[in-house]
């Protein structure tokens, strides 16, 4: 049986992770990767934590943060595609489509 600690520890070296992805890459899909292991980690946690209580609530609320994170890369790729044929690249600091 492995401790809900070591679960928890790797959840938060996951988001951790993420956090760092997205706060020092500027290419737009390695950004969108980074939040979905930012999510996955969240996830981690929802999943460690119901199982420690015996509850299901946890794992109900993962299904629908799948949920939520399928639609999220279906519209964020479509978006990346559409930005990436128009402008030529995905490096964030190049796409300046909100500026005045």
């Amino acid at each position: 049986m492995v401790p809900v600690a070591n679960y928890l520890i790797l959840s938060a070296v996951l988001f951790t992770i993420g956090v760092l992805g997205v706060l020092i890459r500027r290419n737009a899909i390695v950004i969108f990767m980074s939040i979905e292991i930012m999510l996955n980690a969240a996830n981690l946690a929802f999943i460690a934590l119901a199982d420690a209580k015996g509850s299901l609530a946890g794992q109900v609320f993962v299904f629908f943060v799948l949920a939520v994170a399928a639609a999220e890369v279906a519209v964020g790729l479509a978006i990346i595609v559409a930005i990436s044929r128009q402008q030529g690249t995905i490096d964030v600091d190049e796409i300046n489509l909100l500026k005045w």
